[in-house]
This record gives C-alpha cells, sequence and structure tokens, in this order.
C-alpha cells in the first residue's frame, strides 16, 4: 500500500473524527426522540457510524496514526471533527439540524476518495450512508413545517460549520492539493455546490428561508487546513472522557 500525503491523512482522520462524534452524538440522542422510531434509528446510525469510525482507525494506523491516539486517547482539542458536533444546545429540532450537515459533509467528502484499495469499504459505507441521510432530509421537512423557525436558526449555525469542514470554495480543480495528488476525484468546490444545492433544493418549498446562511465560508486565510474549521473549539471535555473511556477502561474501545 502506498503512503498517502499528510494532507490526505488529515482529511481521512477529520472524516473519522466526525464519524466517532457522529456515533456518540446520536447514542446520547437515541432515548430523546419523539418516537420509538426515531429512538431506534438513533441507536442503529450510532452502531454504524462507529463501525465507519473503526475501519478508518484501521487505514489511519496504516499510515502510521497511533492507533490508541485515534481511538480517543487524545485531549478534547485533538479530536478533529465537524464543529457543528462540538455541542448540541437545545432540543430535536437542533439535533437533527446540527448532526444531518455534519453526516452529508462527510458523506460527500469520503465518496470523493479516489483510493483503489477503498472501494470497496467506501461502497459499504454509502449502503449505510444512503438511510442515514435519507432519515435526516425526511425529519428535516417534518420538522420545516413544525418549527421553521427553530430550523432555520440553528442551520444559520451549522451550514457554515459543515461547509467549514469541507473547505474553502477557493480549492477547485487547479488548486485542491487532493486533487493534484490523485487522492480525490472531486474538488472542495465540487463537493460544496453539490452540498450547497442540495439544502436550497430540501428546503425550497418550506418556510425555512436559507438566506441568511454564509454560503461563502469559510475565509480561507482563517481556515485550519488540518482541524477542518474556524476559530478553534472542540468537543466538551466530558465528550472527550466518554470517547476515551476515562471512566471504566475496560469498554474503552480497541
Amino acid at each position: 500500500m502506498s503512503d498517502w500525503p499528510e494532507p490526505a491523512v488529515d482529511y481521512v482522520q477529520a472524516i473519522a473524527d466526525t464519524k466517532l462524534v457522529l456515533g456518540h452524538r446520536n447514542a446520547q440522542w437515541s432515548l430523546a426522540g419523539p418516537s420509538l422510531e426515531d429512538d431506534i434509528g438513533g441507536a442503529s446510525a450510532a452502531q454504524e457510524e462507529i463501525g465507519h469510525f473503526r475501519q478508518f482507525v484501521n487505514e489511519l494506523a496504516s499510515q502510521g496514526r497511533e492507533k490508541d491516539w485515534l481511538n480517543g486517547k487524545r485531549n478534547a482539542e485533538e479530536f478533529n471533527n465537524a464543529a457543528c458536533l462540538d455541542r448540541i444546545d437545545g432540543d430535536w429540532p437542533a439535533y437533527v439540524a446540527s448532526i444531518a450537515p455534519a453526516d452529508r459533509a462527510a458523506w460527500y467528502m469520503i465518496d470523493s476518495i479516489a483510493v483503489e484499495h477503498l472501494d470497496g469499504l467506501i461502497t459499504k459505507m454509502g449502503e449505510d450512508e444512503y438511510f442515514h441521510l435519507e432519515y435526516h432530509d425526511a425529519r428535516l421537512e417534518t420538522l420545516a413545517e413544525d418549527d421553521p423557525e427553530g430550523i432555520q436558526s440553528t442551520l444559520e449555525t451549522t451550514l457554515p460549520q459543515a461547509l467549514a469542514f469541507i473547505g474553502p470554495a477557493e480549492y477547485d480543480k487547479e488548486t485542491d492539493p487532493l486533487i493534484q495528488a490523485g487522492f480525490t476525484n472531486r474538488s472542495i468546490t465540487e463537493i460544496r455546490e453539490a452540498f450547497e444545492e442540495h439544502y436550497r433544493n430540501l428546503f425550497a418549498e418550506t418556510d425555512v428561508s436559507l438566506d441568511g446562511v454564509d454560503w461563502d465560508a469559510p475565509v480561507r486565510e482563517e481556515w485550519d487546513e488540518v482541524r477542518r474549521r474556524v476559530g478553534g473549539g472542540s468537543i466538551g471535555e466530558a465528550d472527550a472522557r466518554q470517547l476515551r473511556g476515562t471512566e471504566n477502561e475496560l469498554f474503552a474501545m480497541d
């Protein structure tokens, strides 16, 4: 297996960390949904996201990243997840409007990886993600009717954070370092365009306006390429303690 360029290792770690925190958030909300169907869906998604994370950990370990460190033996600010997952303040609509953009952004980034030996893994992940993303969209459409102001307010924060996770708009086919290295086959510019188009279409016939979303975020000069965000921030220390199994080392992930 050939070595990946360092930006590619960082790219996959950020996706893996987002998968890990997605699994954590889904598990946290798996008994707090408005219906049994939502609770079951959240628990199932949590399991699948952690499975995706572990697959990526194996790939990252083969590229020199320390497995125990990847599995959680690190400080909160060392998790490079999408910023919209750092914390979810609010109720069910805020939860859905926070995890949905992160999950979709991560999938678009995964689907753009052009490493032949990962084809089977990505295909399997895509089968799981199809149901995750369909579920998120269905819930967002329903919530856009029930609580348009809440959904709109949350998305005005979480969509720019997901765009920062994807990367700056200036990274087109000529300037995207992962395109130039042959690691991806779709530039950040293209991923961003697909992401924006999806959400504009999803809410086009609803009372949720996306006019207040900063679709140009992030400013390239302010963007942290390793952590894929702007302005710092991280998951909370309580989250980090749970992810690294501090309270009970017996159940820490191997």
